[in-house]
Formats: structure tokens, sequence, C-alpha cells
């Protein structure tokens, strides 16, 4: 076989391994990393980079294996967009926390959001009391956006904290 068919051929089954691996793991664990989270990625990036480009460690293979990643990634989001069917396999659906006023904490506890976190999401939409809240959802990125029943009140979208470290991981990416 070609070696660079090898290298798209393993490229691709790593990235679709993680898709998979990501949608049985949850979106709540993208949108907020802790410590723990981002040295699993790093482990698992250098886990899978020989199961991409094998004993090839040439800057053509790991070209190949990052323009195999890309295109993958390019058409899987394409396909998405064509098919409600497997966009429904990778992505959850959004998911109501609070409806008028009601807490679902049989949601709250299924997606592993604790009642803290809730209500810092709510103190940070200018919400103080769950009975305020018309709708609050857990949005398919992880986030979560808090419609109230006032008015008056700019309705604001909640983004996840990313954990301190991450910051420090940007600078080496």
């Amino acid at each position: 076989m070609n070696p660079y068919l090898d290298i798209v051929i393993r490229s691709v089954s790593v990235y679709l391994f993680m898709v998979i691996a990501l949608r049985v793991f949850g979106k709540k664990e993208l949108s907020q990393l802790n410590t723990a989270d981002i040295i699993l990625i790093l482990l698992i990036s250098n886990a899978v980079q020989n199961a991409m480009v094998g004993s090839n460690s040439s800057l053509e293979g790991g070209i190949i294996a990052a323009i195999a990643l890309f295109a993958i990634n390019f058409l899987f989001k394409r396909i998405m967009i064509k098919s409600d069917f497997i966009k429904g396999l990778i992505q959850d659906k959004p998911e109501i926390l609070i409806h008028d006023g009601k807490t679902d904490f049989k949601v709250l506890a299924r997606l592993g959001i604790s009642s803290e976190e809730l209500d810092e999401a709510m103190r940070e939409h200018g919400v103080a009391s769950h009975k305020e809240v018309k709708l609050a959802m857990f949005e398919i990125d992880g986030n979560i956006s808090i419609i109230s029943g006032d008015k008056t009140l700019k309705q604001t979208h909640h983004k996840r904290k990313i954990h301190k470290s991450l910051g420090t991981l940007n600078n080496y990416l």
C-alpha cells in the first residue's frame, strides 16, 4: 500500500474515533476544561500520533496527516449540514434546564450541572432567582443561555468558564 494513503486512512480512522468518543463523553466535557481534561487532551494527541503516521516521521507524512484531518473535518461538517440524521448522531440536542421558573433537577443531574453552576449562569445574566427565569437552556455547544421574564433586562449568553491553565496552553499552540 502507498505509505501516504496509509497515513490518510489512519488519520481519518483516528478522527472518526475521536468524534465518537467525544459524543459518548458529552458536550459538557468540551465547554469546561479542567487541568485533568487538558492533560488528557495532550496525552491523547501524543497517543494517536503514531496511530496516524505510523513509523513515518517525515515532514511530508505530518502534512499529509494534517491535510487528511482538515479534509475529513470539512466533509464531516458538510454532511452534518445536509443530513439531520448524521447531525442527530453526532450532536446532542439543547436541553431545557428551567422553564417558567421551574428547574428540572433530573436534567441537571443527568448533564452533570451543579445548582451552583446554574446559579452562576443566572447571576451573569442579571437574574437573581429561578422564578425570574422564563427559559434556561443547555445549548449544543455546552453553554447555558438564560431568558428572563423581565422585559427590561438585556438577554445574554453565558459562556462557561475555561480553566485558567488553558490560557497557558494556548500560548504553546
